[in-house]
């Protein structure tokens, strides 16, 4: 087997590379501002008031309050705790939680133990290219419902839900509405006030910031419960010592992403999708295209070749992707984003997932694009 040198990174809807502003600033909250941040001393404050400018930073990226910020230990966290405090909390005005069929699996098995606990579930179902419909979601509204929960951006296939009318829905009828954000935020803008959000996941290692880190978005006056008891931490809602150098890495990144990022990854987005269509026949792009499609998603899949052994022979190359999400990824079974959208087994499993990040080069996606094709050209020979 020919020996590869290349390293090309192309799994940025899994996790990034921390962004080496990012790491500088962490670093001094480790080494010189390691106050606890509770502390009333001086150096306590000095941690406090970093992790304060970044709540504020990270607010101001969504139209928020900083006092509307609450920061966990990432997605799943925050997922978990929008609907098991919203449900703990509501119990006396209904059990029903409206959820999409492809939300990212910290929401699917969160209903599940939800399930077991007395909740009743509606799974939205999806069209063939991932959107939520409007009307199904007002179908299922019943008086018995509480929350309704659909996520800004899929992660598997980039689909962008129409959140903005959703929230809008859920206004009309007096409900509660989350939505996770983790592959969206600092991509796709986001207003809590204008989309009519009461509670927003946000994390950091998406947007090339440390991992271990998120943030609940909170609308104030929403009936919620703490998720984590102990200390009067985030004003008695979340108790826990503060990860201060996470909490500022976590503002950094927010500070320094920029809109012309997300524009250049978009170009080489499309200008993959553009020369797989050029070169290669028999394939099929799963989700939607466009400015309705997150700007580093791809998802595709050749006919009659196996996601799998197109990504092993990637990987042995040094380009890596990934066969469907990273937090399911050793699962066997097809993808359950992609089964909902009505797509066959055969098809799914055939998928795979190319994501992109601001430091992807027009040359590491001719590099992938030519790989793609020899590998793809050879296994039908």
């Amino acid at each position: 087997m020919p020996a590869y040198n290349m390293n090309i990174y192309l799994d940025n809807n899994a996790t990034t590379k921390t962004d080496s502003r990012v790491t500088e600033i962490m670093t001094q909250y480790v080494e010189s501002i390691y106050g606890n941040a509770s502390s009333i001393h001086r150096i306590g404050i000095k941690a406090s008031l970093g992790i304060e400018n970044a709540r504020n930073i990270i607010a101001s990226k969504i139209n928020a309050f900083p006092e509307e910020i609450y920061f966990t230990s990432g997605g799943t966290e925050s997922n978990n705790w929008a609907l098991k405090g919203v449900y703990n909390a509501n119990k006396d005005k209904g059990n029903h939680i409206i959820v999409s069929s492809i939300e990212h699996p910290s929401i699917l098995e969160t209903t599940k133990w939800l399930a077991k606990n007395n909740a009743k579930i509606t799974y939205l179902p999806v069209d063939k290219i991932g959107f939520v419909k409007i009307e199904d979601v007002r179908k299922a509204i019943s008086k018995k419902t509480i929350l309704v929960s659909v996520m800004h951006c899929n992660n598997e296939v980039g689909t962008i839900e129409p959140i903005e009318e959703i929230g809008k829905l859920c206004r009309k009828n007096n409900l509660i509405f989350h939505s996770d954000a983790c592959q969206s935020f600092t991509k796709i803008k986001i207003d809590v006030i204008k989309q009519n959000i009461n509670l927003l996941s946000l994390n950091a290692h998406k947007i090339h910031g440390p991992k271990g880190i998120g943030a609940l978005f909170i609308k104030k006056g929403t009936p919620i419960e703490p998720f984590m008891h102990g200390g009067g931490h985030e004003n008695g809602q979340r108790a826990g010592t503060y990860n201060s150098p996470a909490i500022v890495g976590f503002g950094k990144a927010v500070e320094i992403a920029k809109e012309q990022e997300n524009t250049n990854i978009k170009n080489m987005r499309d200008y993959f999708i553009s020369e797989i269509n050029k070169r290669l026949s028999c394939y099929t792009l799963h989700g939607t295209v466009g400015n309705q499609r997150i700007c580093n998603n791809i998802n595709i899949s050749f006919n009659n070749i196996s996601g799998k052994s197109l990504f092993t022979e990637l990987n042995k190359r040094g380009i890596y992707i990934s066969t469907g999400s990273a937090c399911s990824s050793n699962n066997l079974e097809p993808s359950y984003v992609l089964t909902a959208m009505g797509i066959c087994e055969k098809v799914a499993h055939e998928a795979i997932r190319i994501s992109l990040s601001k430091w992807t080069t027009l040359e590491e996606i001719d590099t992938t694009i030519n790989n793609v094709c020899n590998i793809v050209n050879s296994i039908r020979k």
